[in-house]
Protein backbone atom coordinates (compact mmCIF):
# COMPACT_ATOMS: atom_id res chain seq x y z
CA UNK A 1 0.00 0.00 0.00
CA UNK A 2 1.32 3.58 -0.15
CA UNK A 3 1.86 5.28 2.57
CA UNK A 4 0.41 8.76 2.95
CA UNK A 5 2.78 11.50 3.01
CA UNK A 6 3.47 13.27 6.68
CA UNK A 7 2.00 16.55 6.59
CA UNK A 8 3.07 19.13 9.22
CA UNK A 9 0.18 20.78 10.96
CA UNK A 10 1.09 24.52 11.98
CA UNK A 11 -1.48 26.78 13.88
CA UNK A 12 -2.25 28.67 10.82
CA UNK A 13 -2.82 25.43 8.93
CA UNK A 14 -5.45 23.75 11.28
CA UNK A 15 -8.54 24.75 9.50
CA UNK A 16 -7.79 22.90 6.78
CA UNK A 17 -10.05 20.30 7.48
CA UNK A 18 -9.76 16.48 7.38
CA UNK A 19 -12.08 15.14 4.06
CA UNK A 20 -14.48 12.36 5.53
CA UNK A 21 -13.51 8.67 5.09
CA UNK A 22 -14.30 7.51 1.97
CA UNK A 23 -17.07 4.51 1.88
CA UNK A 24 -17.80 1.99 0.03
CA UNK A 25 -21.29 1.32 -0.09
CA UNK A 26 -23.27 0.64 -3.68
CA UNK A 27 -24.08 3.45 -5.57
CA UNK A 28 -27.34 3.97 -6.96
CA UNK A 29 -26.69 5.07 -10.65
CA UNK A 30 -27.79 7.94 -12.34
CA UNK A 31 -30.61 7.54 -14.93
CA UNK A 32 -31.35 9.09 -17.83
CA UNK A 33 -34.57 8.47 -20.28
CA UNK A 34 -36.12 9.54 -23.27
CA UNK A 35 -39.52 10.89 -23.07
CA UNK A 36 -42.27 11.40 -26.10
CA UNK A 37 -40.87 14.73 -27.69
CA UNK A 38 -44.44 16.34 -25.98
CA UNK A 39 -43.26 15.28 -22.75
CA UNK A 40 -40.59 17.31 -21.19
CA UNK A 41 -37.20 15.66 -20.17
CA UNK A 42 -37.20 15.22 -15.91
CA UNK A 43 -33.74 17.68 -14.89
CA UNK A 44 -31.29 14.12 -13.22
CA UNK A 45 -27.94 16.34 -13.36
CA UNK A 46 -27.94 17.16 -9.58
CA UNK A 47 -24.49 18.72 -9.83
CA UNK A 48 -24.53 22.81 -8.75
CA UNK A 49 -21.91 23.91 -11.79
CA UNK A 50 -25.46 22.66 -13.98
CA UNK A 51 -27.93 23.76 -10.77
CA UNK A 52 -27.37 26.43 -8.99
CA UNK A 53 -27.89 26.23 -5.45
CA UNK A 54 -28.96 30.31 -5.02
CA UNK A 55 -32.21 28.89 -7.14
CA UNK A 56 -32.36 25.93 -4.84
CA UNK A 57 -34.88 26.51 -2.26
CA UNK A 58 -33.26 23.51 -0.22
CA UNK A 59 -30.67 25.75 -0.10
CA UNK A 60 -31.76 28.59 1.79
CA UNK A 61 -30.34 29.85 5.06
CA UNK A 62 -27.16 27.28 4.90
CA UNK A 63 -24.17 28.93 5.78
CA UNK A 64 -21.85 29.11 2.50
CA UNK A 65 -19.27 31.49 4.00
CA UNK A 66 -15.76 29.63 3.50
CA UNK A 67 -12.06 29.97 5.33
CA UNK A 68 -9.91 31.62 3.08
CA UNK A 69 -5.65 30.66 3.32
CA UNK A 70 -3.06 32.72 2.32
CA UNK A 71 0.19 31.58 0.25
CA UNK A 72 2.97 32.80 -2.16
CA UNK A 73 2.19 30.37 -4.69
CA UNK A 74 -0.68 27.62 -4.70
CA UNK A 75 0.35 24.89 -7.18
CA UNK A 76 -2.96 22.40 -8.04
CA UNK A 77 -2.00 18.96 -8.88
CA UNK A 78 0.35 16.70 -7.28
CA UNK A 79 2.13 15.56 -10.43
CA UNK A 80 5.83 15.65 -11.80
CA UNK A 81 5.29 18.78 -13.25
CA UNK A 82 3.30 20.41 -10.09
CA UNK A 83 6.31 18.87 -7.69
CA UNK A 84 8.65 20.26 -9.78
CA UNK A 85 7.51 23.64 -9.35
CA UNK A 86 7.02 23.34 -5.84
CA UNK A 87 10.65 22.02 -5.66
CA UNK A 88 12.74 24.17 -7.48
CA UNK A 89 10.84 27.11 -5.83
CA UNK A 90 11.93 25.83 -2.12
CA UNK A 91 15.78 25.80 -4.14
CA UNK A 92 15.72 29.06 -4.81
CA UNK A 93 13.78 30.34 -1.80
CA UNK A 94 16.21 28.87 0.70
CA UNK A 95 19.35 29.35 -1.45
CA UNK A 96 18.09 33.52 -1.41
CA UNK A 97 17.56 32.92 2.40
CA UNK A 98 13.53 34.36 1.27
CA UNK A 99 10.42 33.25 3.13
CA UNK A 100 8.02 32.00 0.24
CA UNK A 101 5.08 29.85 0.97
CA UNK A 102 4.29 27.15 -1.36
CA UNK A 103 1.39 24.95 -0.94
CA UNK A 104 0.26 22.12 -3.00
CA UNK A 105 -3.36 20.68 -3.63
CA UNK A 106 -4.03 17.52 -4.83
CA UNK A 107 -7.10 15.90 -5.20
CA UNK A 108 -5.77 11.95 -4.93
CA UNK A 109 -5.88 10.49 -1.04
CA UNK A 110 -2.08 9.80 -1.81
CA UNK A 111 0.54 11.69 -3.82
CA UNK A 112 1.25 9.82 -7.20
CA UNK A 113 -2.33 7.70 -5.98
CA UNK A 114 -3.68 8.73 -9.16
CA UNK A 115 -0.72 8.92 -11.28
CA UNK A 116 -0.49 6.33 -14.31
CA UNK A 117 1.97 5.79 -16.96
CA UNK A 118 4.02 3.14 -18.88
CA UNK A 119 6.38 4.85 -17.92
CA UNK A 120 10.05 5.19 -19.90
CA UNK A 121 11.37 8.07 -17.63
CA UNK A 122 14.42 10.25 -19.65
CA UNK A 123 16.34 11.64 -16.49
CA UNK A 124 17.61 15.18 -18.42
CA UNK A 125 15.22 17.64 -16.08
CA UNK A 126 15.84 15.24 -12.86
CA UNK A 127 19.43 15.76 -13.72
CA UNK A 128 18.85 19.33 -13.79
CA UNK A 129 16.30 19.38 -10.38
CA UNK A 130 18.28 16.88 -8.61
CA UNK A 131 21.80 15.79 -9.26
CA UNK A 132 21.98 13.51 -6.47
CA UNK A 133 18.82 12.18 -7.07
CA UNK A 134 20.98 8.28 -6.92
CA UNK A 135 22.12 8.98 -3.65
CA UNK A 136 18.73 10.22 -2.75
CA UNK A 137 16.99 6.96 -3.49
CA UNK A 138 15.34 8.15 -6.51
CA UNK A 139 13.09 4.89 -7.45
CA UNK A 140 15.03 4.98 -11.03
CA UNK A 141 16.29 1.06 -11.06
CA UNK A 142 15.89 -0.31 -14.59
CA UNK A 143 17.90 0.96 -17.41
CA UNK A 144 16.96 0.33 -20.69
CA UNK A 145 19.06 -2.24 -22.66
CA UNK A 146 17.08 -2.77 -25.52
CA UNK A 147 14.29 -1.77 -27.94
CA UNK A 148 11.98 -3.49 -30.38
CA UNK A 149 9.60 -1.35 -32.51
CA UNK A 150 7.29 -3.17 -35.49
CA UNK A 151 4.10 -3.25 -36.94
CA UNK A 152 1.54 -5.79 -35.95
CA UNK A 153 -0.67 -7.52 -39.08
CA UNK A 154 -3.16 -9.74 -37.61
CA UNK A 155 -0.72 -12.86 -37.25
CA UNK A 156 2.65 -11.27 -37.83
CA UNK A 157 4.95 -9.19 -36.54
CA UNK A 158 7.03 -6.86 -39.26
CA UNK A 159 10.10 -5.49 -37.43
CA UNK A 160 11.07 -1.66 -38.18
CA UNK A 161 14.69 -0.84 -37.02
CA UNK A 162 14.93 2.27 -34.96
CA UNK A 163 18.01 3.86 -36.66
CA UNK A 164 20.20 6.25 -34.58
CA UNK A 165 18.72 9.63 -33.53
CA UNK A 166 14.92 8.78 -34.00
CA UNK A 167 12.87 9.65 -31.13
CA UNK A 168 11.79 6.19 -30.10
CA UNK A 169 15.20 5.55 -29.49
CA UNK A 170 15.59 4.36 -25.32
CA UNK A 171 18.70 4.01 -24.44
CA UNK A 172 19.80 5.81 -21.74
CA UNK A 173 16.17 6.20 -20.00
CA UNK A 174 14.82 4.54 -17.04
CA UNK A 175 11.60 2.50 -16.79
CA UNK A 176 9.77 2.98 -13.63
CA UNK A 177 6.60 2.91 -11.79
CA UNK A 178 5.91 6.66 -12.28
CA UNK A 179 3.36 6.54 -8.84
CA UNK A 180 6.57 5.62 -6.92
CA UNK A 181 8.85 8.35 -8.82
CA UNK A 182 6.09 10.95 -7.82
CA UNK A 183 5.35 9.85 -4.78
CA UNK A 184 9.62 10.20 -3.80
CA UNK A 185 9.08 13.87 -5.69
CA UNK A 186 6.70 14.60 -2.82
CA UNK A 187 9.15 13.47 -0.25
CA UNK A 188 12.11 15.55 -1.64
CA UNK A 189 9.18 18.68 -1.98
CA UNK A 190 8.22 17.91 2.01
CA UNK A 191 11.77 18.16 2.86
CA UNK A 192 12.12 21.46 1.60
CA UNK A 193 9.45 22.50 3.23
CA UNK A 194 6.73 22.08 0.50
CA UNK A 195 3.45 21.99 1.81
CA UNK A 196 1.32 19.15 0.26
CA UNK A 197 -2.53 18.45 1.13
CA UNK A 198 -3.43 14.92 -0.59
CA UNK A 199 -7.35 14.52 -0.58
CA UNK A 200 -8.26 18.39 -1.56
CA UNK A 201 -9.98 19.06 -4.79
CA UNK A 202 -9.33 22.33 -6.64
CA UNK A 203 -12.92 23.08 -7.71
CA UNK A 204 -12.92 26.30 -8.56
CA UNK A 205 -11.18 29.71 -10.11
CA UNK A 206 -10.93 32.43 -8.12
CA UNK A 207 -10.81 35.61 -9.32
CA UNK A 208 -9.88 39.65 -8.01
CA UNK A 209 -11.97 41.72 -9.28
CA UNK A 210 -10.17 42.93 -11.81
CA UNK A 211 -10.28 39.19 -13.66
CA UNK A 212 -6.87 38.02 -12.34
CA UNK A 213 -6.41 35.07 -10.85
CA UNK A 214 -7.21 35.00 -6.92
CA UNK A 215 -6.53 31.09 -6.12
CA UNK A 216 -8.61 28.16 -5.64
CA UNK A 217 -11.79 26.41 -3.78
CA UNK A 218 -11.26 23.04 -2.81
CA UNK A 219 -14.87 21.51 -3.44
CA UNK A 220 -17.88 21.29 -0.85
CA UNK A 221 -18.38 18.17 1.04
CA UNK A 222 -21.45 16.36 2.63
CA UNK A 223 -23.80 17.05 -0.36
CA UNK A 224 -26.81 14.35 -1.12
CA UNK A 225 -26.68 12.57 -4.52
CA UNK A 226 -29.86 14.76 -4.98
CA UNK A 227 -28.48 18.15 -4.82
CA UNK A 228 -29.65 18.93 -1.33
CA UNK A 229 -27.04 19.91 1.78
CA UNK A 230 -26.32 17.04 4.23
CA UNK A 231 -26.32 17.53 7.99
CA UNK A 232 -22.54 17.16 7.66
CA UNK A 233 -22.71 19.50 4.91
CA UNK A 234 -19.06 21.70 4.72
CA UNK A 235 -17.96 24.51 2.48
CA UNK A 236 -14.40 23.92 1.21
CA UNK A 237 -11.70 26.28 1.48
CA UNK A 238 -10.08 29.01 0.02
CA UNK A 239 -6.18 29.68 -0.99
CA UNK A 240 -5.56 32.32 -2.16
CA UNK A 241 -2.16 32.98 -3.91
CA UNK A 242 0.13 36.04 -5.40
CA UNK A 243 0.84 33.43 -8.56
CA UNK A 244 -1.24 30.11 -9.03
CA UNK A 245 0.37 27.25 -11.08
CA UNK A 246 -2.20 25.02 -12.73
CA UNK A 247 -0.77 21.33 -13.32
CA UNK A 248 -4.11 19.14 -12.67
CA UNK A 249 -2.75 16.73 -16.07
CA UNK A 250 -4.50 15.98 -19.30
CA UNK A 251 -7.80 18.02 -19.69
CA UNK A 252 -7.60 19.52 -16.31
CA UNK A 253 -10.99 20.89 -15.11
CA UNK A 254 -9.75 24.00 -14.00
CA UNK A 255 -7.65 24.46 -17.39
CA UNK A 256 -10.65 24.30 -19.21
CA UNK A 257 -12.05 27.11 -17.91
CA UNK A 258 -8.80 29.17 -17.91
CA UNK A 259 -8.86 28.72 -21.70
CA UNK A 260 -12.22 29.92 -21.84
CA UNK A 261 -11.66 33.04 -19.19
CA UNK A 262 -8.46 34.33 -21.01
CA UNK A 263 -8.53 32.89 -24.55
CA UNK A 264 -5.95 31.10 -24.07
CA UNK A 265 -6.39 28.69 -27.07
CA UNK A 266 -6.38 31.71 -29.40
CA UNK A 267 -3.73 30.67 -31.78
CA UNK A 268 -2.90 27.44 -31.95
CA UNK A 269 -4.66 24.03 -32.91
CA UNK A 270 -7.41 21.75 -30.97
CA UNK A 271 -5.51 19.54 -28.40
CA UNK A 272 -5.89 15.57 -29.73
CA UNK A 273 -5.50 12.72 -27.57
CA UNK A 274 -5.14 9.26 -26.85
CA UNK A 275 -6.10 7.02 -24.17
CA UNK A 276 -3.52 4.83 -22.67
CA UNK A 277 -4.66 1.56 -22.67
CA UNK A 278 -2.05 0.67 -25.61
CA UNK A 279 -1.90 3.63 -27.41
CA UNK A 280 -5.55 4.01 -29.13
CA UNK A 281 -5.70 7.74 -30.66
CA UNK A 282 -9.14 9.43 -29.41
CA UNK A 283 -9.40 11.10 -33.05
CA UNK A 284 -10.69 7.56 -34.46
CA UNK A 285 -13.68 7.54 -36.67
CA UNK A 286 -16.17 4.46 -36.05
CA UNK A 287 -18.29 4.71 -32.83
CA UNK A 288 -18.20 1.04 -32.37
CA UNK A 289 -14.80 1.10 -31.40
CA UNK A 290 -13.79 0.14 -27.89
CA UNK A 291 -10.43 1.05 -26.78
CA UNK A 292 -10.28 -1.33 -23.81
CA UNK A 293 -11.46 -4.27 -25.69
CA UNK A 294 -8.95 -3.15 -28.53
CA UNK A 295 -6.36 -3.15 -25.93
CA UNK A 296 -7.80 -7.25 -25.18
CA UNK A 297 -7.75 -8.53 -28.59
CA UNK A 298 -4.11 -6.76 -29.15
CA UNK A 299 -3.08 -9.00 -25.81
CA UNK A 300 -3.60 -12.27 -28.00
CA UNK A 301 -1.34 -11.26 -31.06
CA UNK A 302 1.11 -14.17 -31.55
CA UNK A 303 4.08 -11.30 -30.65
CA UNK A 304 2.54 -10.48 -27.62
CA UNK A 305 1.07 -13.39 -25.78
CA UNK A 306 4.63 -14.98 -24.98
CA UNK A 307 5.23 -12.24 -22.84
CA UNK A 308 1.80 -12.74 -20.83
CA UNK A 309 1.23 -16.24 -20.55
CA UNK A 310 1.70 -17.73 -17.13
CA UNK A 311 1.44 -14.13 -15.56
CA UNK A 312 -1.27 -12.78 -12.84
CA UNK A 313 -3.46 -9.93 -13.30
CA UNK A 314 -2.69 -7.51 -10.42
CA UNK A 315 -4.20 -4.13 -11.46
CA UNK A 316 -5.32 -1.99 -14.07
CA UNK A 317 -6.11 1.89 -15.01
CA UNK A 318 -6.62 3.87 -17.75
CA UNK A 319 -6.05 7.67 -19.04
CA UNK A 320 -5.85 10.45 -21.16
CA UNK A 321 -2.82 11.62 -22.78
CA UNK A 322 -1.90 14.82 -24.62
CA UNK A 323 -0.94 14.21 -28.40
CA UNK A 324 -1.20 17.95 -30.21
CA UNK A 325 2.18 18.42 -29.15
CA UNK A 326 3.74 22.19 -30.89
CA UNK A 327 0.23 22.75 -32.66
CA UNK A 328 -1.89 22.44 -29.55
CA UNK A 329 0.39 24.18 -26.97
CA UNK A 330 -1.76 27.39 -25.76
CA UNK A 331 -0.97 30.76 -24.29
CA UNK A 332 0.74 29.67 -20.88
CA UNK A 333 0.72 32.74 -18.49
CA UNK A 334 -1.84 35.32 -17.83
CA UNK A 335 -2.78 37.59 -14.41
CA UNK A 336 -2.18 35.56 -11.91
CA UNK A 337 -1.63 32.19 -13.30
CA UNK A 338 0.54 29.50 -15.19
CA UNK A 339 -0.13 26.46 -16.58
CA UNK A 340 2.63 23.54 -16.87
CA UNK A 341 2.74 20.01 -17.48
CA UNK A 342 0.31 18.31 -18.92
CA UNK A 343 -2.49 20.36 -18.94
CA UNK A 344 -1.26 22.42 -21.72
CA UNK A 345 0.56 19.26 -23.16
CA UNK A 346 3.97 19.13 -23.40
CA UNK A 347 4.24 15.22 -24.56
CA UNK A 348 6.36 14.26 -27.32
CA UNK A 349 4.43 11.90 -29.02
CA UNK A 350 6.69 9.56 -30.80
CA UNK A 351 9.06 9.02 -27.91
CA UNK A 352 5.30 8.40 -25.89
CA UNK A 353 6.97 11.12 -23.03
CA UNK A 354 5.86 13.58 -21.56
CA UNK A 355 7.10 13.34 -18.24
CA UNK A 356 10.08 15.18 -18.54
CA UNK A 357 9.33 18.32 -20.69
CA UNK A 358 6.41 18.24 -17.90
CA UNK A 359 8.92 18.55 -15.13
CA UNK A 360 11.86 20.95 -17.05
CA UNK A 361 8.25 23.43 -17.71
CA UNK A 362 7.34 23.30 -13.67
CA UNK A 363 10.71 23.94 -13.41
CA UNK A 364 11.04 26.91 -15.46
CA UNK A 365 7.76 28.63 -14.31
CA UNK A 366 8.90 28.57 -10.87
CA UNK A 367 12.16 30.06 -12.02
CA UNK A 368 10.00 33.27 -13.45
CA UNK A 369 8.00 33.14 -10.58
CA UNK A 370 10.65 33.46 -7.89
CA UNK A 371 12.31 35.86 -10.02
CA UNK A 372 9.04 37.95 -9.96
CA UNK A 373 8.09 37.25 -6.35
CA UNK A 374 11.51 38.41 -4.91
CA UNK A 375 11.75 41.66 -7.39
CA UNK A 376 12.31 44.74 -5.01
CA UNK A 377 10.72 46.93 -7.75
CA UNK A 378 7.90 44.74 -8.21
CA UNK A 379 5.12 46.47 -10.13
CA UNK A 380 1.64 44.73 -12.00
CA UNK A 381 -0.95 46.02 -13.29
CA UNK A 382 -3.23 43.26 -12.04
CA UNK A 383 -4.11 41.93 -8.59
CA UNK A 384 -2.86 38.57 -9.59
CA UNK A 385 0.54 38.62 -10.83
CA UNK A 386 1.02 37.86 -14.31
CA UNK A 387 4.85 36.21 -15.16
CA UNK A 388 4.93 36.28 -19.02
CA UNK A 389 8.58 35.34 -18.41
CA UNK A 390 7.66 31.99 -17.85
CA UNK A 391 6.69 31.38 -21.69
CA UNK A 392 9.54 33.31 -22.66
CA UNK A 393 11.76 30.54 -21.06
CA UNK A 394 9.96 28.09 -22.01
CA UNK A 395 10.24 29.02 -25.67
CA UNK A 396 13.88 29.30 -25.51
CA UNK A 397 14.45 25.75 -23.92
CA UNK A 398 15.22 22.52 -25.26
CA UNK A 399 11.48 21.56 -24.19
CA UNK A 400 10.04 23.94 -26.91
CA UNK A 401 13.13 22.64 -29.51
CA UNK A 402 11.93 18.96 -29.27
CA UNK A 403 8.32 19.40 -29.34
CA UNK A 404 9.04 21.38 -32.72
CA UNK A 405 11.21 19.43 -34.03
CA UNK A 406 8.63 16.45 -33.89
CA UNK A 407 5.81 18.43 -34.50
CA UNK A 408 4.99 17.11 -38.20
CA UNK A 409 5.16 13.48 -37.07
CA UNK A 410 1.52 12.97 -35.25
CA UNK A 411 -0.68 14.50 -38.14
CA UNK A 412 1.64 12.92 -40.63
CA UNK A 413 -0.65 9.77 -40.20
CA UNK A 414 -3.44 11.92 -41.30
CA UNK A 415 -2.87 11.15 -45.11
CA UNK A 416 -4.31 8.80 -47.89
CA UNK A 417 -1.49 6.50 -46.88
CA UNK A 418 -2.67 6.54 -43.57
CA UNK A 419 0.11 4.71 -41.25
CA UNK A 420 2.87 3.63 -43.91
CA UNK A 421 2.64 7.31 -44.92
CA UNK A 422 3.16 8.22 -41.71
CA UNK A 423 5.88 6.55 -41.36
CA UNK A 424 7.43 7.27 -44.25
CA UNK A 425 7.28 11.13 -43.54
CA UNK A 426 8.55 10.24 -40.40
CA UNK A 427 11.68 8.22 -42.30
CA UNK A 428 12.70 10.85 -44.78
CA UNK A 429 11.61 13.90 -42.58
CA UNK A 430 12.65 13.98 -39.17
CA UNK A 431 15.61 11.55 -40.16
CA UNK A 432 17.14 13.41 -42.39
CA UNK A 433 15.85 17.07 -41.82
CA UNK A 434 15.21 16.83 -38.05
CA UNK A 435 12.41 18.92 -38.30
CA UNK A 436 13.38 21.89 -39.76
CA UNK A 437 11.12 21.74 -43.14
CA UNK A 438 9.64 24.91 -43.28
CA UNK A 439 6.00 23.71 -42.79
CA UNK A 440 4.30 22.79 -40.40
CA UNK A 441 0.98 20.09 -40.59
CA UNK A 442 -2.19 20.36 -39.22
CA UNK A 443 -4.33 17.60 -37.07
CA UNK A 444 -7.62 16.76 -37.89
CA UNK A 445 -9.33 18.60 -35.59
CA UNK A 446 -11.13 18.23 -32.29
CA UNK A 447 -11.24 14.62 -31.37
CA UNK A 448 -15.00 14.90 -30.29
CA UNK A 449 -15.91 15.63 -34.09
CA UNK A 450 -13.94 13.05 -35.57
CA UNK A 451 -16.81 10.20 -35.27
CA UNK A 452 -18.92 9.17 -38.44
CA UNK A 453 -22.87 8.08 -37.61
CA UNK A 454 -23.04 4.70 -36.63
CA UNK A 455 -25.10 4.26 -40.18
CA UNK A 456 -21.56 4.70 -41.94
CA UNK A 457 -19.50 2.36 -39.81
CA UNK A 458 -19.52 -1.41 -39.83
CA UNK A 459 -19.81 -2.85 -35.97
CA UNK A 460 -17.05 -4.95 -34.55
CA UNK A 461 -16.73 -8.04 -33.33
CA UNK A 462 -14.78 -8.38 -30.44
CA UNK A 463 -13.75 -11.86 -29.12
CA UNK A 464 -15.11 -13.05 -25.80
CA UNK A 465 -11.98 -12.95 -23.19
CA UNK A 466 -10.37 -16.02 -21.71
CA UNK A 467 -9.54 -15.09 -18.23
CA UNK A 468 -6.39 -15.69 -18.83
CA UNK A 469 -4.51 -13.40 -21.43
CA UNK A 470 -7.81 -11.01 -21.66
CA UNK A 471 -10.38 -10.34 -19.48
CA UNK A 472 -13.83 -8.21 -19.19
CA UNK A 473 -14.15 -4.82 -18.23
CA UNK A 474 -15.79 -4.58 -14.98
CA UNK A 475 -13.28 -7.11 -13.29
CA UNK A 476 -10.35 -5.21 -14.41
CA UNK A 477 -11.83 -1.77 -12.86
CA UNK A 478 -12.65 -3.65 -9.65
CA UNK A 479 -8.32 -3.87 -9.65
CA UNK A 480 -8.20 0.15 -10.05
CA UNK A 481 -9.34 0.54 -6.10
CA UNK A 482 -11.64 2.88 -7.56
CA UNK A 483 -14.25 4.70 -5.04
CA UNK A 484 -16.04 7.35 -4.04
CA UNK A 485 -18.05 8.74 -1.83
CA UNK A 486 -21.63 7.09 -2.31
CA UNK A 487 -23.82 9.69 -1.90
CA UNK A 488 -22.44 12.96 -3.70
CA UNK A 489 -23.89 14.45 -6.99
CA UNK A 490 -22.13 12.44 -10.01
CA UNK A 491 -19.27 14.38 -11.01
CA UNK A 492 -20.22 13.29 -14.45
CA UNK A 493 -22.22 16.38 -15.45
CA UNK A 494 -24.78 16.66 -18.34
CA UNK A 495 -25.73 19.84 -19.96
CA UNK A 496 -28.66 18.61 -21.31
CA UNK A 497 -29.85 15.52 -19.95
CA UNK A 498 -31.78 14.98 -23.37
CA UNK A 499 -28.54 14.80 -25.31
CA UNK A 500 -27.39 11.19 -24.48
CA UNK A 501 -30.50 9.53 -25.77
CA UNK A 502 -31.67 11.44 -28.58
CA UNK A 503 -28.55 12.39 -29.91
CA UNK A 504 -25.87 10.35 -29.56
CA UNK A 505 -27.43 7.46 -29.10
CA UNK A 506 -29.48 7.53 -32.27
CA UNK A 507 -26.79 8.99 -34.57
CA UNK A 508 -23.89 7.42 -32.87
CA UNK A 509 -24.88 3.83 -31.30
CA UNK A 510 -24.16 5.69 -27.80
CA UNK A 511 -20.65 5.53 -28.27
CA UNK A 512 -19.95 6.51 -24.60
CA UNK A 513 -20.80 3.03 -23.95
CA UNK A 514 -17.88 2.04 -25.36
CA UNK A 515 -15.34 4.87 -25.45
CA UNK A 516 -15.11 4.76 -21.71
CA UNK A 517 -12.59 2.26 -20.51
CA UNK A 518 -14.48 2.28 -16.69
CA UNK A 519 -18.02 0.92 -17.74
CA UNK A 520 -19.49 4.26 -16.16
CA UNK A 521 -21.55 4.55 -19.14
CA UNK A 522 -24.41 2.32 -20.10
CA UNK A 523 -28.04 1.87 -22.23
CA UNK A 524 -30.15 0.07 -21.28
CA UNK A 525 -34.06 -0.49 -21.69
CA UNK A 526 -36.85 1.34 -19.72
CA UNK A 527 -38.69 -0.59 -17.68
CA UNK A 528 -42.04 -0.04 -19.80
CA UNK A 529 -40.00 -2.09 -22.82
CA UNK A 530 -40.48 1.31 -25.19
CA UNK A 531 -37.11 2.93 -25.59
CA UNK A 532 -33.60 2.74 -23.52
CA UNK A 533 -32.46 5.19 -20.94
CA UNK A 534 -28.62 5.90 -19.75
CA UNK A 535 -27.22 4.77 -16.76
CA UNK A 536 -24.12 6.18 -15.47
CA UNK A 537 -22.31 4.58 -13.15
CA UNK A 538 -20.07 7.78 -11.66
CA UNK A 539 -18.48 5.30 -8.84
CA UNK A 540 -16.54 2.88 -11.37
CA UNK A 541 -14.76 6.51 -13.07
CA UNK A 542 -11.15 6.30 -12.97
CA UNK A 543 -10.42 10.29 -13.72
CA UNK A 544 -9.39 9.38 -17.28
CA UNK A 545 -11.65 11.78 -19.15
CA UNK A 546 -11.86 10.06 -21.97
CA UNK A 547 -15.56 10.92 -21.78
CA UNK A 548 -15.44 14.73 -22.10
CA UNK A 549 -13.06 14.51 -24.80
CA UNK A 550 -14.53 12.23 -27.19
CA UNK A 551 -18.67 12.69 -26.23
CA UNK A 552 -19.39 13.67 -29.73
CA UNK A 553 -21.98 16.29 -28.58
CA UNK A 554 -19.59 18.14 -25.74
CA UNK A 555 -22.45 17.05 -23.52
CA UNK A 556 -20.69 15.77 -20.97
CA UNK A 557 -18.51 17.93 -18.57
CA UNK A 558 -16.21 15.91 -15.89
CA UNK A 559 -15.96 17.89 -12.69
CA UNK A 560 -14.05 16.81 -9.35
CA UNK A 561 -15.67 14.12 -6.88
CA UNK A 562 -15.27 15.00 -3.61
CA UNK A 563 -11.52 15.07 -2.20
CA UNK A 564 -9.77 11.46 -1.92
CA UNK A 565 -12.43 9.78 -4.55
CA UNK A 566 -11.15 7.91 -7.57
CA UNK A 567 -8.52 5.28 -8.32
CA UNK A 568 -6.05 4.21 -6.21
CA UNK A 569 -3.38 3.06 -8.01
CA UNK A 570 -0.44 1.76 -6.40
CA UNK A 571 2.90 2.48 -8.52
CA UNK A 572 0.97 2.25 -11.96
Amino acid sequence: LLMPLRVVQKPAHRCIRALKAVQTEHVVPQVYTRRSSSAPVPRITSHYTICPRDKDPRWEGVEMERFADEADVVIVGGGPAGLSAAIRLKQLANQHEKELRVCVVEKASQIGAHTLSGACLEPSALNELIPDWKDRGAPLNTKVTEDRFAILTEKYRIPVPILPGLPMNNHGNYIVRLGHFVRWLGEQAEELGVELYPGYAASEVLFHEDGSVKGIATNDVGIAKDGSPKDIFERGMELHAKVTVFGEGCHGHLAKQLYKHFNLREGCEPQTYAIGLKEVGLDYTNPYLSPFREFQRWKHHPSVVPTLEGGSRIAYGARALNEGGFQSVPKLTFPGGALIGCSPGFMNVPKIKGTHTAMKSGMLAAEAIFSKLTDENLQSDTAGIHVPSYEESLKNSWVWKELRSVRNIRPSFHNYFGLYGGMVYTGIFYWILRGKEPWTLKHAGLDAAQLKPAKECTPIEYPKPDGKISFDLLSSVALSGTNHEHDQPPHLTLKDDSVPVAQNLAVYDGPEQRFCPAGVYEFVPLESGEGMRLQINAQNCVHCKTCDIKDPSQNINWVVPEGSGGPAYNGM
